[in-house]
């Protein structure tokens, strides 16, 4: 099972970027599905996370700024960034709880990061 995210770049304060972020392999079945990120220093932390039925929770700093969504036929999530600010600088990663087939097995995987980096 591979998480493969894209997306990421740079952009100017105000502006918009959407992430995507693919699962592939011997997958059964998706549960949650979430991005992360990591500033340069700081812990990584959960910025938004989306459950099969379409639930969802953000982060308070992107709270009516940032929108997850999910694909489940195409085992994709997305999150659309809106109103970037500099502090939004960080490598986002994308998560899944996935259980796989053969040999069956349920686990957290992520994604290999992509940069966004907002700056004028």
């Amino acid at each position: 099972v591979q998480l493969q995210a894209s997306g990421g770049g740079l952009v100017q304060p105000g502006g918009s970027l959407r992430l995507s972020c693919a699962a592939s392999g011997s997958i059964f079945r998706i549960y949650a599905m979430g991005w992360y990120r990591q500033a340069p220093g700081k812990q990584r932390e959960l910025v938004a996370a989306i459950t099969s039925g379409g639930s969802t929770n953000y982060a308070d700093a992107v709270k009516g700024r940032f929108t997850i969504s999910r694909d489940n036929a195409k085992n994709t999530v997305y999150l659309q960034m809106n109103s970037l600010k500099p502090e939004d600088t960080a490598v986002y990663y994308c998560n899944a709880d996935i259980l796989r087939l053969q040999p069956w097995n349920r686990n957290d995987y992520w994604g290999q990061g992509t940069q966004v980096t907002v700056s004028s």
